[in-house]
């Protein structure tokens, strides 16, 4: 189950907007970057296993910039309205 975030790191302007499995990370950033805006993924998942532990509950994350979110919004929306 994906979990959906507004969360802002306010010490590099990034803002969470989605945690859950690698296969939708991955839809919803080729989305996101169709439209223009720029994201970070944070693979949890391969870096667990590069570090040894097996962990199902890690997941990938993606970020924006906080400044991409009113472009961001409506994306994220209609995706997340899609799956």
């Amino acid at each position: 189950m994906p979990y959906w975030f507004q969360y802002k790191n306010n010490n590099m302007g990034l803002m969470k907007v989605f945690s859950g499995s690698e296969v939708l990370a991955m839809a919803l950033q080729e989305k996101l970057e169709e439209a223009g805006v720029n994201t970070l993924k944070k693979d949890n998942i391969q870096s667990a296993r590069l570090g040894g532990f097996g962990n199902a509950d890690l997941a990938v994350e993606l970020f924006i910039q906080e400044t991409d979110f009113a472009k961001a919004n409506p994306v994220i929306e209609e995706f997340r309205m899609s799956i």
